[in-house]
């Protein structure tokens, strides 16, 4: 979402003009980021806190010429949602899971018999590997010794 999205939609549901809700939103902005110039911390309730931190000077490689870099120290500005904003994002995570599984058992009831049965989340079928106990699968050259 663009600045531009952010107003739209916030003076559609206020009443406001774009230009006015454009002005207001755009001096929000500002306003955090002359606290954290000033003070290094601002604390949005509900949202989250904002803070200027020291990143310690370091050796780095340049990833075309693999030449190594010093870089310098430097100011960065970190943002750590709040409670509010993380419990959505896990409800938002929730959602997307349940309908991963809602999909996956779905797609199990439409597979074909001629199909592999599904794999457990993250694990391959072991063929044939010297450690495993299950037998090596027949090749297609195989046609029975």
């Amino acid at each position: 979402m663009t600045k531009k999205e952010i107003v739209k939609t916030i003076s559609e549901e206020i009443g406001l003009t774009q230009l006015k809700t454009k002005e207001i939103v755009q001096k929000t902005f500002d306003a955090i980021v002359t606290t954290l110039v000033e003070e290094g911390r601002i604390e949005l309730r509900n949202f989250g806190v904002f803070e200027v931190k020291k990143r310690a000077a370091r050796k780095a490689r340049n990833p075309r010429t693999g030449a190594k870099v010093d870089v310098d120290e430097k100011f960065v500005v970190t943002f750590k949602p709040g409670k509010e904003m993380e419990e959505r994002v896990r409800q938002l995570e929730e959602k997307a899971r349940q309908g991963r599984l809602e999909s996956e058992q779905q797609a199990a009831g439409e597979q074909s018999p001629y199909s592999s049965p599904p794999q457990p989340s993250g694990e391959t079928p072991d063929y044939g590997s010297p450690y495993s106990s299950q037998p090596n699968p027949p090749s297609h050259g195989d046609f029975g010794s």
